[in-house]
């Protein structure tokens, strides 16, 4: 149960995901008007590097959302939910939380690790679920 609360909390961070990306990509008269548009031509490129930043780090997490919603359905279906697994759910969930601003600031390579956590926390609910 634990796993399946965790889900629901991440799938609000990626809500706040999608928050902070579209107020980062409609701050500028030309974001608002393309978001306003039928969109029949590209996105304008972003203006700064928090734009593209925040559009990548949102793209990240519905990748890692997926996983982990495939990790918590498999964990659940198979009856190996554990202090183990709910432990795994919650380091997900805080590396998920740490990775916004790690990647809105650009901190170089603690991204990467705090990526790695949550990536690591993952495979490791699905091994449970195999095994």
């Amino acid at each position: 149960m634990t796993e399946i609360v965790v889900l629901i909390l991440a799938a609000l961070v990626q809500f706040l995901h999608i928050g902070i990306t579209g107020y980062l990509l409609n701050r500028t008269r030309e974001g608002r008007d393309w978001n306003a548009s039928p969109r029949d031509k590209p996105r304008p490129q972003p203006k700064d590097a928090y734009e593209g930043r925040a559009e990548r780090a949102s793209q990240n997490h519905q990748q890692a959302l997926l996983l982990f919603a495939i990790a918590v359905f498999a964990v659940t279906a198979t009856g190996s939910a554990s202090g183990l697994t709910a432990l795994a759910a919650w380091a997900f969930l805080l590396a998920r939380l740490l990775y916004i601003p790690a990647y809105l600031l650009g901190w170089n390579p603690w991204r990467s690790v705090i990526w790695l956590v949550g990536f690591a926390a993952t495979g490791l609910m699905l091994l449970v679920a195999l095994f």
